[in-house]
């Protein structure tokens, strides 16, 4: 099943949405590698005219390059992912990941080479190795941090080891709290973030476990006191226009589908306000 109104070829396309269907390092739940299909599933269930932004996804050239064979290995996984993205990138098509755990987003955001990268999380993933691999889910940031970009900025952090704030305050990371999103309000996160990463060229990777397990228990490492859907949708209006890339990783659906259906309308919603900036 493709991606809903996700109907062009490749050469015609804008957006270019693909599974990567791999949670080999998942440290807490396993199933991740079952979303690509389950948001594709879910994705039915939404109309195609978004009332916000007037766009009709009906109207946009989308194209679904289904899943990849991300092989047994994390290593085989990222230079799966590296290689679409290489593709798309090269041709001027903005990619879409659909996760899949969080490590798969080391090599889409490298070949999109992004000025600037925003991490919406609850987990500030900044190991330098976790149970030995490097590559883990639990290293993402850091990796991101040490190989692609230091204009790094993380949205709804709320746990991490006493290491992993002392490494951010250390190196200067941006990042706003969970309890930041509630006490300062999201317009003012907003303006944080434009701040540290500006708006052009940015890469947005959303970990559905920033959003509070009350919204969203499907995912594989749930942190409760998280932010809400509607915080990631104004994260999503604001950022998208000028965004290169995109993923959306680690849910988990068979512990929760309706995690999986919203993370779908977050697509749509992310492809809807890309294309509200770039037809203006």
């Amino acid at each position: 099943m493709l991606f809903a109104d996700a109907e062009s070829s490749y050469e015609d396309a804008d957006y270019v949405v693909f599974g990567a269907p791999f949670d080999k390092t998942s440290s807490f739940r396993c199933g991740s590698a079952k979303a690509p299909g389950a948001i594709r599933n879910e994705s039915y269930n939404f109309e195609t005219y978004n009332p916000h932004t007037g766009i009709d996804l009906a109207n946009l050239k989308i194209h679904d390059a289904l899943d990849i064979n991300t092989g047994g290995t994390v290593h085989s996984a990222l230079f799966s992912v590296e290689s679409v993205v290489t593709r798309c990138a090269a041709d001027g098509k903005i990619p879409i990941m659909l996760g899949g755990e969080h490590s798969l987003t080391l090599p889409a955001a490298r070949q999109c080479k992004p000025s600037g990268i925003i991490i919406i999380d609850a987990h500030f993933d900044l190991r330098s190795e976790y149970e030995g691999e490097k590559y883990s889910h639990a290293c993402i940031t850091r990796r991101l941090f040490e190989d692609v970009t230091d204009n790094i900025v993380q949205i709804g952090i709320r746990s991490g080891t006493k290491e992993e704030y002392a490494f951010a305050e250390q190196h200067g990371l941006c990042y706003l709290s969970a309890d930041d999103v509630l006490e300062k309000g999201i317009d003012h996160v907003i303006r944080e973030v434009e701040k540290c990463t500006g708006h052009e060229k940015v890469y947005i990777s959303l970990d559905m476990d920033a959003i509070d397990p009350a919204y969203a228990p499907g995912t594989g490492t749930p942190e409760p006191f998280g932010i809400t859907p509607r915080d990631v949708r104004e994260i999503l209006r604001r950022f998208a226009g000028g965004c290169i890339g995109f993923d959306i990783v680690e849910i988990v659906p068979e512990i929760d589908i309706n995690t999986a259906s919203l993370g779908a309308k977050l697509v749509r919603e992310f492809i809807a306000s890309n294309a509200q900036e770039t037809t203006r």
